[in-house]
């Protein structure tokens, strides 16, 4: 079993946490999410598991390698512009971090080596 690293395991939680703020207020689920957030959310954890970067990784919004399907990525905008201000006073700790985390600079791209 691999342990996973605590930036991905605090992206994990904040993801949720917005998409849960934007579920009960708009959606008006009670403390689960609805079908199409837990889809979103599941969305959002399939592609953490496959990020390239990992533990390095940036923002999505600072990243150079957009994983998210057009319609996915259109959908974590509108929780996170709706979420991201109500952040700072339901999870503040989680808001100040990932706002500290969207100043780290995306690494740089590995390329494949040529072959001869």
């Amino acid at each position: 079993m691999q342990v996973e690293h605590p930036r991905l395991k605090r992206e994990r939680k904040t993801i949720h946490a917005m998409i849960s703020i934007y579920c009960r207020e708009l959606h008006g689920t009670g403390p689960g999410l609805c079908e199409a957030c837990e889809g979103l959310y599941a969305y959002a954890m399939q592609r953490l598991d496959r990020c390239v970067f990992q533990d390095q990784k940036p923002t999505c919004v600072n990243c150079p390698v957009h994983c998210y399907k057009k319609e996915q990525r259109e959908m974590v905008r509108v929780v996170m512009r709706y979420a991201g201000p109500k952040m700072l006073l339901r999870h503040p700790i989680l808001a100040v971090l990932h706002l500290v985390d969207g100043r780290r600079k995306a690494p740089g791209l590995l390329k494949p080596k040529d072959v001869e």
